[in-house]
């Protein structure tokens, strides 16, 4: 499953939020613990920095699904 994520003017937004606000953990904590898993990939490597800072162009995946960071306010 694809889907876009705005940043909508922000500059950034932490690896962690970022799968809760799309849904693909129910929880920041579950979020924390799959990023620790190595479960998810930043631009095809694996992202371990819970908090990493995630910027427009950025590609994030976990299982199937992946989000595509954009902003529309730059």
């Amino acid at each position: 499953m694809k889907q876009q994520f705005d940043l909508a003017g922000h500059p950034h937004v932490a690896l962690c939020d970022l799968l809760k606000l799309a849904g693909l953990a129910e929880s920041g904590g579950r979020a924390k613990q799959l990023i620790a898993e190595g479960k998810v990939l930043r631009n095809q490597q694996p992202e371990t920095r819970k908090t990493a800072k995630i910027v427009a162009g950025d590609s994030i995946r976990l299982g199937d699904s992946e989000i595509n960071v954009i902003n529309s306010e730059l």
